[in-house]
């Protein structure tokens, strides 16, 4: 009789963990599914010879418009523009950021983004716009 029950006890301790592992595997996914940057214009590190009139992020899912932010900020840590970000209305998985005419200098564009499948996504880079660029650029004419 106590084998029945040890038999019946091990079955149970073994069977719970088991199908939690297998509907993880099963699900993974959307286990580990969030968005993602896949391209961005100004790029990553970019040196620039001429300022960029938008910021333009590229993601991998679509994007829920009332949570996005991007912003774009100056050497002084401070933002360059009050426009609002957009989700492009030709791709819901690429946010816009229009500016204004900015000087020379290194720049950080800071975004978040809440992807449709409910994962947040908040990151940073920097873009350079170059003076000696554009004078090199004179000089070799």
């Amino acid at each position: 009789m106590r084998t029945k029950w040890t038999v019946s006890l091990l079955k149970r301790f073994f069977a719970l963990p088991m199908i939690i592992m297998i509907m993880t595997l099963v699900h993974t996914d959307q286990v580990f599914a969030h968005a993602s940057l896949v391209k961005a214009e100004p790029a990553r590190r970019a040196v620039l010879s001429t300022a960029p009139t938008q910021v333009r992020l590229w993601f991998n899912e679509e994007i829920e418009a009332a949570f996005a932010s991007l912003s774009v900020l100056d050497e002084d840590k401070k933002s360059i523009t009050d426009n609002k970000v957009a989700v492009h209305p030709e791709d819901p998985k690429s946010i816009v950021l229009e500016l204004p005419e900015i000087p020379a200098g290194r720049y950080t564009v800071k975004f978040r983004v809440l992807s449709v499948d409910g994962h947040v996504v908040d990151s940073e880079y920097n873009f350079t716009i170059s003076d000696t660029v554009k004078a090199k650029v004179k000089e070799d004419d």
